[in-house]
């Protein structure tokens, strides 16, 4: 975590984030070799600048290639995705449970997520002394407050006792190397940041890409949906206030539900429909790297030169949906055959189920350069927030069962009805591994829950001493994933989480 001031001043000015207002307002800035301490931190074109920097560590997560990618860490951890890569050793070690602090996957989301934390810190501390328009000053500081939260949300849920470090450091400060908080400090500074955020006057969509008040108002329901269960075990309280946030988000009536699933990975929808929060791409300026990890390994049936068959889901997963489920069909979240690169009339059977829903069809046939985002937040896992949350604090209901039915109405399932709170509560969970599958939600809701679904006998289990269908046995300490082990040696404060 060495964001120190003057590493952080030249970040925050870099070509950082390619977000709707287009490559030009990027470019078109002064020399910005003539930027100081002193003088940074003085126009409106300073503020933004910071704020586009903190959009910057959200990328890195997403980058692929033989190597893995850090977006599989949670992925593999649930025991329902498999690899054809037999040199991503960090996804394999994940995979096995043998995972440990060197991984570099828990080094990349230590790294990227803390220097996210720190350029919104400076944005934090400084914008507010800025002479600008009052407007456009509050919605830099909630996109601020709203990406610190989602980091801290990340950070305090992947590792457990982490820094908390809320102002601007540098090698003087005591927090350089700070010591590990107690995670309900963190997670009230999570809701203390989104409640600000909520305050700044966000439009409830922002179709640039930029954070939005549903954005944030989604997040704070995830969050409150987290508090309620494990690890603070808050109780009926915070599932009412999480329903409450996502209630908050379907009344505004701003989002709704594709009509088709290919709407999910169509790079023209990006940032819209129900595309809530994503992270940005733009292709041939700063394409995705994704795609080459979500097709088999060398089978020809794609333009890009690197074909690494990084993570495809598991067989047994995809054949424990529903009979009929439309999520399942051929090419709508899963794919098993494609056409070839030398001939597009000709399909061959790939042996496994790849994943569709990440799928940009135009990259893959054709350019090679990928502008398709990345989803973190849709509004199908706003309505099953709601739907849960709603059930925990009040039972079954209408409002309720209306949310879930919307989810299982498009995958042309039957509607719910007339199940006790435990059988409904088990029926929106078994929607939620369904519809949010490999979009870095699972594994959370494993956690929160201490629960993990079998794929063979179709319930769910403890977590703690669930099996993963090809052999490996979860223990405690898969609760958490290790503090890497470059930040064990330079911050001696931080304390390694059990079993490793």
């Amino acid at each position: 975590m060495k964001s120190i001031k003057s590493i952080l001043y030249k970040s925050s000015l870099m070509l950082t984030a390619v977000l709707g207002f287009g490559c030009s307002d990027f470019l078109d800035e002064t020399d910005k070799s003539n930027f100081t301490l002193e003088n940074y931190f003085t126009k409106p074109e300073h503020a933004t600048s910071v704020v586009n920097s903190i959009y910057e560590s959200l990328r890195p997560i997403t980058v692929s290639g033989f190597g893995g990618g850090t977006w599989m860490m949670t992925e593999f951890a649930t025991g329902l995705a498999d690899t054809d890569l037999g040199q991503a050793q960090n996804s394999l070690f994940i995979k096995n449970l043998i995972n440990n602090s060197d991984n570099g996957y828990g080094q990349t989301y230590w790294t990227s997520y803390y220097r996210g934390i720190a350029n919104a810190n400076l944005a934090i501390a400084e914008i507010p002394g800025i002479s600008m328009d009052e407007a456009e000053k509050n919605a830099l500081l909630g996109e601020a407050y709203f990406m610190r939260a989602y980091y801290y949300f990340h950070l305090v849920r992947l590792f457990g006792n982490i820094p908390l470090v809320t102002d601007p450091i540098d090698l003087t400060s005591e927090d350089l190397f700070a010591p590990p908080a107690d995670p309900a400090d963190v997670y009230d500074r999570i809701v203390a940041d989104l409640l600000e955020a909520e305050k700044m006057g966000l439009p409830m969509r922002d179709a640039s890409g930029r954070a939005s008040q549903g954005a944030v108002k989604s997040l704070l329901s995830s969050v409150y949906l987290t508090m309620a269960g494990y690890p603070l075990q808050r109780g009926s309280e915070y599932y009412a206030l999480a329903a409450d946030k996502a209630e908050e988000v379907i009344n505004s009536g701003t989002f709704d539900l594709f009509p088709s699933y290919d709407d999910l990975h169509d790079p023209a929808q990006n940032n819209l429909g129900e595309h809530i929060f994503m992270i940005q791409f733009a292709p041939y300026l700063m394409a995705s790297t994704w795609q080459v990890s979500i097709i088999p390994y060398n089978r020809g049936i794609s333009n890009y030169s690197a074909e690494t068959g990084g993570i495809f889901a598991d067989e047994n997963f995809v054949k424990a949906y529903p009979e009929g489920d439309k999520r399942v069909e051929e090419k709508a979240f899963y794919y098993t055959s494609y056409t070839t690169r030398s001939d597009r009339t000709q399909s061959i059977e790939l042996g496994d189920y790849y994943l569709f829903k990440h799928f940009d069809a135009e990259a893959q046939t054709n350019t090679t350069s990928s502008g398709l985002n990345w989803p973190v937040i849709r509004y199908a896992e706003v309505l099953l927030l709601f739907a849960e949350a709603s059930n925990e604090a009040n039972g079954p209901n209408t409002a309720a069962y209306e949310a879930v039915n919307k989810i299982r109405s498009r995958a042309e399932l039957p509607a719910l009805e007339g199940l006790s709170k435990e059988d409904l509560r088990t029926a929106i969970w078994k929607e939620k591994w369904f519809e949010l599958s490999f979009e870095n939600k699972t594994w959370f809701d494993m956690v929160r829950l201490r629960q993990a679904y079998n794929v063979t006998t179709g319930l769910f289990e403890d977590y703690v001493g669930h099996t993963f269908v090809y052999g490996p046995q979860v223990t405690e300490r898969e609760l958490l994933f290790p503090i890497p082990t470059a930040e064990m040696r330079n911050n001696h404060k931080l304390i390694q989480n059990p079993g490793y």
